[in-house]
């Protein structure tokens, strides 16, 4: 019999609200909105939405860049939200994180060898030579020559300063790394190397990653789970496989045929939402996408809906397209989103 699985990271109710003035008063901006999700070790999690969703305020409130609002981050059954903040440091040996900005994610006056050779002199007692010898297996293992270690960050290019950054990551042996849109800031051909060498150290050393894009074609190639995020709320999740093929929720059905079609000639149906996305500081009622949604009801302005499975694995957070899911009894009338061009049956 096989041993149930346990997660490596579990995010629970994570909330993140921000206080700001807006025309002289205090008003309350909702960047995260009681999320929660499982990681285990070995898999990677793609966390994908538009722009402003919250993506990656859930990654620093993970790593407690950023302090969240409420809720709890479990990393290997310990709970970083209670950790005091001077027993960080030693949790970051098994969670590390890597930046959208290779640029601005070095310090610019550190060479390479300095870079990578700081979280060593934090986190391990090494000698000198052992500090140095682990600095070119890290180096090596990013597919770096050792030429570069004497370098600063302005002598390198954006693949280069990311391949430092994440070495750098690895440095401590972490169990989890997140990875908030690292291949965003460079060109397609370095974007390919950059996710292969991930891939490569994944499997070599067993890491479990939360990978933050907005590239969907990268998501459908690396990612074992999608979470589609829409201002700070999870309405999608499943295996990378059923949510792509299978889309049920209408925001993440519009995401995916917002995307182009690489090949000439193939066309898809679009299926569009109407108006722009809310502000976080005044959120809709109800369903967060309900303002936009062609199929919206009354109903879905009610309130929150939650998470439903609607097959093994695959949970999604919208009633109407729910229930039309559901069987009927013989010659009991469809509810009215069967009746729009873009029904649920109607797949990407």
């Amino acid at each position: 019999m096989n041993e149930p699985r346990h997660p490596i990271l579990r995010v629970s109710a994570l909330r993140k609200e921000f206080r700001i003035r807006e025309r002289g008063a205090a008003r309350t901006l909702t960047a995260v909105d009681g999320i929660s999700l499982d990681l285990y070790p070995g898999e990677t999690v793609a966390l994908v939405g538009e722009s402003g969703s919250g993506k990656s305020t859930v990654a620093r409130c993970i790593a407690r860049l950023v302090e969240p609002t409420s809720g709890d981050v479990t990393l290997g059954g310990v709970s970083l939200t209670a950790l005091p903040k001077s027993a960080l440091p030693k949790a970051y040996g098994d969670l590390q994180m890597v930046f959208q900005d290779p640029t601005s994610s070095l310090n610019p006056r550190m060479t390479v060898r300095t870079a990578i050779e700081e979280p060593l002199r934090l986190h391990f007692t090494l000698s000198r030579a052992e500090r140095d010898d682990r600095v070119r297996q890290l180096i090596d293992a990013v597919e770096l020559s050792d030429e570069l270690l004497d370098r600063y960050p302005r002598q390198l290019s954006g693949g280069q300063r990311q391949r430092v950054g994440i070495a750098r990551a690895l440095a401590v042996e972490p169990k989890v790394v997140l990875l908030d849109e690292p291949t965003a800031s460079l060109d397609v051909s370095i974007r390919g190397q950059i996710l292969e060498l991930l891939g490569h150290l994944q499997r070599e050393k067993g890491l479990a990653y939360l990978f933050i894009t907005h590239d969907l074609e990268t998501v459908r190639a690396i990612a074992d789970r999608v979470l589609v995020m829409y201002l700070g709320s999870i309405l999608e999740e499943g295996a990378t496989e059923m949510v792509f093929d299978h889309p049920t929720h209408p925001y993440t059905r519009a995401l995916l045929s917002s995307a182009p079609v690489p090949e000439y000639g193939r066309h898809k149906e679009r299926f569009v939402l109407k108006g722009e996305i809310p502000s976080p500081i005044d959120l809709p009622t109800g369903c967060r996408l309900a303002t936009r949604c062609p199929l919206a009801q009354a109903r879905c302005s009610a309130s929150i809906p939650p998470l439903v499975p609607v097959a093994p694995g695959h949970a999604v957070a919208c009633p109407v397209v729910l229930e039309a899911s559901q069987p009927r009894p013989t010659g009991a009338p469809s509810p009215d989103v069967t009746q729009h061009p873009s029904h649920p049956s109607s797949r990407i």
